[in-house]
């Protein structure tokens, strides 16, 4: 995978899915060689080749894509109509609008941020939202807006929840929760309407709660990691977009874990938001198809 995107003026990305059968990759080509496109990345994955689940992202060049989208997009459902599939176009020259929510953690926060201002992520970040006050001039000197929207005691949540809904609805197309150390109801994500993708350390179950790295020291890991994924009504149990791991030993001190499994959070984080940015993640039940 591309270790720095670009957004490409004249780029689609087409993204098929739903039950394979012959002839998918030959209506689809056949369909860009009619409008004047030009392939110039082809991924598909089957899990049977009979009647099973098909998935597919094709990016092409077409002269003038924006401008003619909408017969673009009959020309695809026409030669599509056939097939039991559904599909998505997007048009890669356009980035996506990526807001942030944070707490006091900020090491995956400033890291995107980072990785924003280095070009490394098609995204624009129209806002961050953090429910402290720490990152607020960090935030700023990214020239990015910085909203604070303090979470209230007690498991009601309501309140602040209908202010962030409020500051993002219809302003971005999906949100990142860099170490965000709230729980999202489903109201909100049903209300938010978008994407949310999630980073958590990846010792849950087994050292949920306060202080993980402590815990995991005092029995003794030998691997660390973290995991990437989107956000549903389930409690970290959404589909994974990316995992990642690094081993240690006794020797290591539960600082050196947490400084280290930051590292890996940061890393594992910023994958997960790139390939979702360059529409790589494909949603399938509860699981992820990552091109």
């Amino acid at each position: 995978m591309p270790a720095s995107p670009n957004l490409l003026a004249d780029h689609a990305c087409l993204i098929v899915h739903g039950s394979d059968r012959p002839g998918i990759v030959a209506a689809v080509s056949a369909m860009i060689t009619r409008i004047g496109g030009n392939i110039v990345a082809f991924d598909q994955y089957s899990d049977d080749p009979t009647g099973g689940a098909y998935f597919q992202r094709v990016v092409f060049h077409r002269p003038g894509f924006a401008a003619d989208r909408p017969p673009i997009e009959a020309e695809i459902t026409k030669a599509l109509r056939d097939f039991d599939l559904e599909w998505s176009l997007t048009d890669q020259s356009v980035p996506k609008r990526m807001a942030i929510l944070s707490s006091q953690q900020d090491h995956c926060l400033l890291d995107l941020l980072w990785r924003h201002r280095r070009g490394d992520l098609p995204v624009t970040i129209p806002m961050v939202i953090s429910n402290h006050t720490t990152s607020a001039e960090d935030v700023r000197s990214f020239g990015v807006p910085f909203f604070h929207v303090p979470s209230v005691p007690g498991p009601d949540k309501s309140a602040s929840e209908a202010k962030i809904v409020e500051l993002l609805k219809g302003n971005v197309d999906f949100v990142v929760l860099a170490r965000y150390m709230q729980i999202l109801s489903g109201d909100f994500l049903a209300q938010l309407g978008v994407p949310v993708i999630n980073i958590h350390h990846s010792f849950l179950p087994a050292f949920i709660g306060a202080e993980p790295y402590k815990k995991a020291k005092q029995r003794g890991v030998k691997l660390i990691g973290a995991t990437s994924h989107y956000v549903t009504d389930d409690l970290d149990e959404g589909p994974i977009i990316e995992q990642d791991t690094v081993r240690v030993t006794h020797a290591d001190s539960a600082a050196e874990l947490a400084r280290r499994g930051a590292d890996v959070e940061r890393q594992v984080l910023s994958r997960a938001v790139l390939w979702h940015a360059e529409d790589r993640v494909i949603r399938h039940g509860n699981h992820t198809i990552v091109f």
